[in-house]
């Protein structure tokens, strides 16, 4: 299509985009058996990290790919183009891959480098963490774990319970984890644990990205050490600088790069279906085929134009949030946040529009156009991509602080 020659253009780029065309195939044949059984394949995985695609954002200290913000967003796109499931999973394990900065570097050099398998979790802190001499008690139920059927270690967001007594040398604090500040509660702590301590329950059943395997784990009165831990409240600024940083981007600057390269890449595989669909149906009672309709010309065209505006939208945003840049702090964020929403909003219309001009056609289960229209419509409900984004970045441009949630 003619919108993708521009964001794929330098080296780095093809070189990744070149080892998506070698799992391409193992991704096409496990796709029916992905979405039936609601878990990615093993074999699927297995491809992935033969690629090593899982560890693409990860500095080359750990033994990741270290790849720009550009590269892995088309990454994510041509994986979306073929299998939503599996380009959310991959994104998932890349912004949590972004955590190694934060930890201290023997913890994120056995968790990205001496472990092979996804380090993925729940990232909304619906556990609690009690701090204790060395550490701390986790326990707590998180959902919406995408991947951790194949995942070595989760990551438990959760709320610090005795924030008071966090800074306090006896109960356990890690230089990692900083101190409170008073004024942000309620204090937060990510707090890293081997996937096979937790309890996981077969809850995921959804009307889209069915084989992300997003199911939901409990934990039990764990102990994590101190040094398995980052500190909430460091991550929505840049990790410290130090020889092994892969990247000075804010953790929840990195995140909705993720989100919008798979929905991007949705639409686009919802446009390349398209065409094969106009040309050879007539509708009922018809004369003529949809493709020689002035109404689905100018539908299709119209969608191309949302997912091109789309593409250049979220490309401008990977470009400043690249090293050579110098925009950083809350304006970033907030042109960041705007993309995101905004690719969430153009990718859910395009493939809208393109599933009721097919008519009937797109409404066959396990049909291109049929799972586009699942799969986006999932994707979007994350908070990354959700419209009260547009609120946060308006009350910010007229000269508020912006706001984490609303």
């Amino acid at each position: 299509m003619f919108w993708s020659g521009s964001a794929h253009s330098h080296e780095e780029t093809k070189q990744w985009l070149a080892r998506v065309d070698a799992v391409t195939p193992v991704l096409t044949q496990e796709r029916e058996r992905t979405e039936r059984e609601r878990v990615t394949s093993p074999a699927v995985l297995d491809a992935l990290r033969e690629q090593g695609i899982h560890r693409m954002w990860v500095s080359p200290s750990f033994d990741g790919g270290g790849v720009s913000v550009r590269t892995g967003s088309a990454v994510l796109q041509a994986l979306a183009r073929v299998d939503a499931s599996v380009a959310w999973q991959m994104g998932v394990q890349g912004v949590i891959s972004r955590m190694s900065d934060y930890l201290p570097e023997q913890v994120s050099r056995l968790l990205f480098a001496e472990s092979d398998g996804l380090v993925v979790g729940g990232i909304n802190p619906t556990g609690q963490a009690e701090a204790v001499p060395g550490g701390y008690r986790l326990r707590g139920r998180w959902s919406f774990a995408s991947g951790s059927t194949h995942a070595d270690w989760l990551v438990c967001a959760s709320t610090l319970t005795n924030a008071a007594d966090a800074s306090n040398p006896a109960g356990g604090t890690s230089p990692a984890c900083g101190t409170e500040d008073a004024a942000r509660p309620p204090a937060t702590r990510m707090l890293f644990v081997p996937a096979d301590a937790v309890r996981f329950d077969d809850d995921w059943r959804s009307m889209g990205l069915r084989g992300t395997g997003s199911v939901s784990f409990t934990a039990d009165d764990l102990f994590v050490p101190a040094e398995f831990c980052v500190d909430g409240s460091l991550l929505r600024r840049p990790p410290q600088d130090r020889p092994s940083r892969g990247y000075p981007i804010a953790y929840y600057d990195f995140g909705p790069f993720t989100t919008a390269s798979t929905v991007l890449g949705i639409a686009q595989d919802a446009l390349s279906a398209f065409p094969g669909i106009a040309v050879g149906a007539v509708p009922a009672r018809g004369t003529q085929t949809l493709a020689a309709s002035h109404t689905v010309q100018a539908g299709l065209a119209r969608a191309a134009g949302l997912v091109r505006a789309a593409e250049l939208m979220l490309e401008d945003a990977a470009n400043h949030a690249e090293l050579r840049c110098p925009l950083g702090g809350e304006d970033l964020s907030a042109l960041i946040r705007l993309a995101a929403a905004t690719v969430g909003e153009h990718t859910v219309r395009a493939v809208d529009s393109l599933h009721s001009l097919a008519g009937t056609r797109s409404l066959a289960e396990g049909s291109r156009l049929d799972r586009c229209f699942r799969d986006v419509h999932s994707a979007v409900a994350h908070i990354t991509l959700a419209p009260t984004n547009f609120e946060m970045v308006g009350a910010y441009l007229l000269g508020d602080a912006l706001m984490m949630r609303r």
